[in-house]
């Protein structure tokens, strides 16, 4: 196989490809012993029919298509590890020119990294969020607190309210025929808590214990079932029980009994700075993010579609994965959300092109900066990792993969990138 490189434009590489005679005899033979075993033909054994017989029975062009992408593929990643400075975003298009028993020529058209010119990075006035905790916050911290320590007492005399944990048997039906999943018994549900289709707890509030009564609603247009999606429902419940939430009072016997401090003085002082805390890392994160995106805007960069296609791609295979771990299949939420497979990469498309954007601003900025992850920066991660997961070093390196190190490896280069940020430039 020989190559010749030819244009460079608009961030694409041309290159032109050609096997001669004997080498592309010899991926057409590969071709045939890959792809033998699939055919039959009367008066042979499976998989022993002589190429010549296979191709004057099928045509003589039959191994070619497989023989051609064996080629490609070799082709051009046998380029990419000989000419290390071509950086290729994803796989060609190719093009082929000639194909007959006297040699392959084809051309390949690589969509190259793009190039990346850095504007200012230092000097660049930024505002941080000044920190504040307000009486009101520390309130509603104690509140979520008490929620937590609330009991339920069954009570009887009463209708039921919002709020109330109540039992119920229900069965739904639509135009009269009961669907799956419609029906339970004993059932608990928080009223007010919204978990079922909307106008379903409203109307069980103001029903006596043993009364019963159907509750009419309509599930919604994007409902995931299809079957039911837009249809008319109803439920036949009947109220089992009633129970009513009782909320401790927020004093110092509450302070002992949800923390170690034996006062509410001391347990409200230790939530404020806690939530002073989160705030003040919440204040970081948002500084950083400024800072990054600020370099990014001032930073030129074509962002080639083929890589926001590409990674839109692996993160939908991704949620393809990781739906189907849930018992959800991608079309189904789709449906849910309302959404076709092209909407839903469409909307991603602002998002990805910008988090690749990002990671070539930054990987410019490091190789600029000469930015690396040292020996010492790795050990002193690995060790900091090894005593929280109660692991000696030696076990923790052993038991590491190499995406693992890589990790590692990145943050570290990571957490440099952004302590330079805030070095170079003016946070007020």
């Amino acid at each position: 196989m020989t190559y010749k490189i030819g244009e460079k434009k608009d961030g694409k590489l041309i290159v032109n490809f050609e096997l001669n005679a004997a080498e592309w005899e010899t991926e057409v033979e590969k071709a045939y012993q890959k792809n033998k075993g699939k055919y039959k033909l009367d008066g042979f054994r499976q998989g022993k029919i002589p190429r010549k017989v296979l191709e004057k029975t099928y045509g003589e062009f039959l191994f070619y298509e497989d023989a051609l992408n064996i080629v490609c593929d070799n082709s051009f990643f046998d380029f990419i590890e000989k000419e290390k400075d071509v950086q290729a975003v994803a796989y060609p298009d190719i093009s082929v020119k000639k194909l007959d028993k006297t040699g392959v020529e084809f051309v390949a058209t690589i969509t190259l990294l793009p190039e990346v010119e850095l504007g200012a990075y230092t000097g660049l006035d930024i505002e941080k969020t000044k920190v504040s905790v307000t009486e009101k916050e520390v309130t509603e911290k104690l509140k979520n607190l008490q929620e937590k320590q609330a009991r339920f007492v069954d009570v009887t005399g009463r209708a039921a309210k919002n709020g109330d944990l109540i039992n119920l048997d229900f069965a739904g039906s639509v135009n009269g025929t009961a669907f799956e999943g419609g029906t339970a018994k004993d059932y608990e549900l928080e009223l007010g808590s919204h978990s079922f289709i909307a106008g379903f707890e409203e109307q069980l509030v103001g029903m006596k214990i043993d009364e019963e009564k159907d509750v009419n609603v309509t599930f919604p247009e994007t409902y995931h079932v299809k079957e039911l999606a837009g249809k008319p429902a109803v439920f036949a419940c009947k109220l089992l029980s009633i129970r009513e939430k009782q909320m401790p009072e927020i004093d110092d016997k509450f302070a002992a009994d949800v923390s170690e401090f034996s006062t509410l003085e001391e347990l409200k002082k230790d939530t404020k700075a806690k939530l002073t805390e989160e705030k003040q890392a919440a204040a970081d994160r948002e500084l950083e993010n400024k800072l990054v995106e600020k370099v990014c805007e001032n930073a030129k960069v074509e962002v080639p579609e083929v890589m926001v296609t590409t990674q839109i791609s692996r993160a939908v295979e991704d949620m393809k994965r990781s739906l189907a771990a849930q018992g959800m299949s991608y079309e189904m939420y789709l449906a849910y959300m309302g959404m076709t497979d092209e909407k839903f990469r469409e909307s991603r498309k602002a998002d990805t092109e910008k988090q690749i954007k990002t990671s070539l601003v930054l990987g410019e900025l490091v190789k600029k900066e000469g930015i690396k992850a040292e020996e010492a920066d790795i050990a002193a991660k690995i060790s900091e990792l090894a005593e929280k997961m109660k692991k000696s070093e030696k076990e923790l390196k052993k038991s590491m993969s190499e995406s693992q190190k890589e990790v590692i490896e990145n943050n570290i280069i990571s957490d440099k990138v952004i302590k330079l940020l805030k070095e170079k430039n003016n946070i007020k």
